[in-house]
């Protein structure tokens, strides 16, 4: 299929990328915006190690064709903060330790901050409802979900 050039908004700056209509999201995120917050993980859209919010909602961009992404407003990871003053989500995951391999965190991270956008009190079950389809395979969920519950605002005790 022919390149067409695309404007895209991401990270509140605009982007023009040359790319074919049909080349998945995550593909111009990570080739060329150099943006590697977003994994390639299963590329069916399954896994969510790919997620990044569009319009502030979680959306999986391995299945996601760059034509249907013009006029949205893209968030990856690399947009939520920075080391020096990160997201609330992103903080928490951090004072958790949510992490082994850190594969995941991606999708688990974007996918907390998109609930959290719609509902700023989510209860437990919620959490558990909206993270349920971003696999981890390391057995990092309950520092995950410690780390989840601090964001939406929980009391979270203190770990032995």
């Amino acid at each position: 299929m022919p390149s067409t050039t695309f404007r895209l908004s991401v990270n509140g700056a605009m982007h023009e990328v040359d790319a074919a209509p049909d080349t998945a999201l995550l593909y111009v995120l990570r080739n060329d915006l150099a943006l590697n917050g977003p994994k390639y993980g299963c590329g069916l859209g399954e896994c969510g190690t790919c997620t990044v919010l569009m319009d502030g909602v979680a959306a999986r961009a391995c299945v996601i064709p760059i034509e249907g992404c013009v006029g949205r407003d893209i968030v990856t990871l690399e947009g939520l903060g920075s080391r020096e003053h990160p997201d609330p989500v992103q903080d928490a995951f951090i004072r958790e330790q949510a992490a082994q391999c850190g594969y995941c965190l991606n999708g688990m991270i974007m996918t907390t901050k998109a609930l959290l956008n719609n509902n700023p009190r989510p209860s437990e079950h919620e959490l558990r409802a909206a993270l349920q389809f971003n696999l981890c395979r390391c057995g990092a969920h309950v520092e995950i979900l410690r780390a989840a519950m601090r964001a939406a605002g929980h009391r979270v005790e203190a770990r032995d």
